[in-house]
């Protein structure tokens, strides 16, 4: 019977462990707890997979260019970043990799910004556990999964008589720093996270305003 693998921390050439053709999925997530209950549904599901699991971006970047992967699991809210941002990196690397968008925003807030930058799937962390194995399966077949709410959602955001909201009209890193500032957060603090220049980030915070 085959052994099933999960880790949670980068290991050399743990990352692209196993036998030939043993499926190997990425999951980044900032949440300890979130990460292991995610590789735990993955690894009852895929018996047999290597499960990588990473907490920052950076981390995530780091493996994506280093080894080949089936499938990715992203979060959008990440400690060094915006997963969008990794999402847009991962295309320039690795254009034909799934990437399947794991985000504890609405639909509303942020499917059509993930679809955009290139994501195959959407759900939301309530989702219930077999519609995540159904995604990722789908993913791991050349398909995409949009469940019907996500696309519903995305929908009526296109449709033309819809009058756009103001954060709509923001680019993705605007959209960011929004949201940080709406978390509380400084100038000088979103600054030191997102490794910018407080004059940047001022920029951006003014076309939030």
């Amino acid at each position: 019977m085959p052994t099933r693998t999960a880790t949670d921390r980068h290991a050399p050439g743990s990352a692209a462990g196993g036998r030939p053709g043993t499926l190997r999925i990425l999951l980044v997530d900032d949440h300890p707890i979130v990460r292991r209950g995610i590789r735990d549904v993955l690894a009852e599901a895929f018996a047999g997979a290597v499960i990588h699991a990473v907490g920052s971006g950076r981390e995530a970047m780091m493996l994506v260019r280093g080894h080949d992967w089936h499938v990715m699991i992203l979060d959008l809210s990440l400690p060094d970043g915006s997963g969008l941002e990794v999402l847009k990196r991962v295309r320039h690397w690795q254009p034909r990799l799934p990437v399947l968008i794991l985000s504890m925003h609405s639909a509303e807030q942020f499917a059509r910004r993930a679809i955009a930058a290139g994501a195959s799937g959407y759900l939301t962390k309530d989702a219930a556990d077999g519609e995540l194995v159904t995604a990722v399966t789908r993913l791991l077949r050349g398909g995409k999964y949009f469940g019907p709410h996500v696309l519903e959602r995305v929908a009526l955001g296109l449709h033309p008589d819809r009058e756009e909201r103001p954060h709509e009209r923001l680019s993705d890193r605007e959209y960011q720093v929004l949201r940080m500032i709406g978390r509380g957060k400084t100038v000088s603090e979103i600054a030191a996270e997102l490794s910018l220049s407080v004059k940047t980030v001022s920029t951006y915070a003014r076309a939030c305003s």
